[in-house]
């Protein structure tokens, strides 16, 4: 009786979906098998276990079923020796690929997009957050309506109240119901962004500058603000572990502000619908005064991730900004070889740390100070006690460093930023033609 009811309770358990992995390789010198190491993690953060990877060499992807007919006969081998669940495949497949495969093989066909897709609905967690991955799922499902393999129930005739008519056809009934709760999703989301441009404005009338925390999902960022800031954010050894942007004050050794931002890490064939739906949530790094750009230097793939980085941050339209390069996980590699250490040509400074460990943060904390300093200009002024209320202005937009009271007023050392020389009272302490101060 009690074996029996423990066969049962074993039966009853949530079997974990298995999946293989496929990728069509089409030069012998890309990234393919890269990408697949990249695709079982996204499939073993999204909850399935991967049976078997799959790799075909052709000159071209095949337009019809994304691999060959040979190809197919193998996973279908392979599916039933594993008792596979589906297949995954990791290059966005087009509408005919998806409903070809899926008849060819009768089981669960998924793209990589698709499984970001997953991950992204299961972690979201803000409002602005469901909201972007809704319309990226929306926009997703929308473009392949037409080629889904649903059989009959895709071609029958809509009717009744709320369709434009008896001979609407439910395909049509459902792009534009899609289309409609898109537009909805829309109008949701630019309340959002009225919302965080407002808390941007603020941000500028604070004058504390803004620092941008981006790099390749799993690179270490959000320890790195936890680390920094005890900002409390969820910090694992996953991809896209953190979706809704993070902003923590980090006060530096100097006395000075600073403001960080965690954003949703980049990966490689990001899709850009995905794009599109997380720009207002991508864009803390557009708005940033200064972008850190966190690098995991114990990985094997670590230039093509630095790579992927800049072409999104590009695309992005991020403009030429100061650039931090933090090397992260150094605590994981032998650093005694400066000629082996791992360079960023494209950054301003670089820097090696382990946010785990907190190696090398206090060399980065001085990286910031230096290139916060840059952006003002050093003042050594002493005010009459009649005008000591501007350096209130010194104290508000810029850094106070220090305040000496004599016999004629008040000493002060500091910088501040051009735009507030003329607030401070400082308009006539230009010396030179080439705006040294």
């Amino acid at each position: 009786m009690e074996k029996s009811l423990m066969a049962k309770t074993h039966d009853m358990e949530e079997r974990e979906e298995r999946f293989i992995l496929v990728a069509v390789q089409t030069d012998e010198r890309d990234d393919t098998r890269q990408s697949l190491a990249e695709l079982r993690e996204l499939v073993k953060t999204a909850g399935a276990q991967v049976c078997d990877v799959v790799i075909q060499n052709r000159e071209a992807v095949h337009p019809g079923t994304y691999i060959g007919k040979g190809k197919i006969e193998e996973l279908a081998c392979l599916a039933a020796q594993y008792d596979a669940d589906g297949i995954v495949c990791d290059d966005e497949l087009s509408p005919a690929q998806l409903k070809n495969l899926e008849e060819e093989l009768n089981c669960k066909v998924l793209d990589r997009t698709l499984v970001i897709l997953d991950i992204f609905a299961a972690r979201a967690s803000t409002s602005e957050g469901k909201i972007q991955v809704e319309m990226a799922q929306l926009k997703y499902r929308m473009s392949r309506l037409a080629g889904l393999g649903l059989g009959l129930s895709m071609s029958r005739l809509g009717g009744g109240v709320g369709t434009r008519g008896p001979g609407e056809k439910k395909i049509e009934m459902d792009r534009r119901l899609i289309r409609d709760r898109i537009a909805q999703l829309k109008s949701e989301l630019d309340e959002v962004v009225r919302h965080r441009e407002v808390t941007r404005q603020q941000r500028k009338k604070t004058s504390m500058p803004v620092a941008a925390i981006v790099g390749y999902t799993n690179a270490g960022k959000s320890t790195l603000l936890n680390r920094l800031t005890d900002a409390d954010v969820l910090s694992e050894d996953k991809l896209f572990a953190t979706l809704d942007p993070t902003t923590r004050e980090l006060v530096l050794t100097d006395k000075s502000r600073v403001l960080l931002t965690d954003t949703v890490g980049f990966i490689r064939k990001l899709p850009h619908h995905l794009i599109d739906a997380f720009r207002s949530t991508l864009e803390e790094a557009r708005y940033a005064d200064i972008i850190v750009h966190v690098v995991d230097a114990s990985n094997d793939d670590m230039e093509r991730q630095m790579e992927i980085v800049y072409d999104t941050l590009q695309e992005l339209e991020v403009g030429d900004k100061p650039v931090i390069t933090l090397f992260n996980k150094c605590d994981m590699l032998d650093m005694t070889d400066s000629s082996a250490k791992p360079r960023d040509f494209k950054a301003d400074k670089t820097v090696y740390i382990s946010a785990k460990t907190g190696q090398g943060l206090d060399e980065f904390e001085e990286a910031l100070g230096d290139i916060l300093r840059g952006s003002k200009v050093y003042i050594e002024h002493c005010y009459g006690f009649a005008d000591a209320g501007k350096i209130q202005v010194i104290r508000q937009y810029g850094q106070l460093m220090s305040e000496d009271y004599t016999a004629d007023g008040i000493m002060v050392k500091g910088y501040i930023g051009k735009e507030y020389l003329d607030r401070a009272g400082l308009s006539s302490y230009l010396k030179k033609e080439d705006n040294e101060y």
